[in-house]
């Protein structure tokens, strides 16, 4: 399984990691519900608008390791 954080790019996210953070957190509390194991699950941030992060690593999210 992985997760896509979709709009991130949106005007009140703007690239923000906090936000990336804040939607992982409460995701991940979802999926021990559920019976997944959120450390073995990549979250990946992109946007579908600008194609950020779909085929190519963007710099607008130098926070992002993954």
């Amino acid at each position: 399984m992985i997760v896509g954080v979709n709009k991130i790019d949106e005007a009140t996210v703007n690239y923000s990691q906090a936000r990336y953070d804040e939607i992982k957190t409460e995701l991940s509390g979802f999926l021990k519900k559920v019976g997944y194991n959120p450390d073995n699950v990549p979250f990946i941030p992109f946007s579908g608008w600008t194609g950020d992060n779909l085929i190519e690593k963007t710099d607008k999210t130098p926070w992002y390791k993954g």
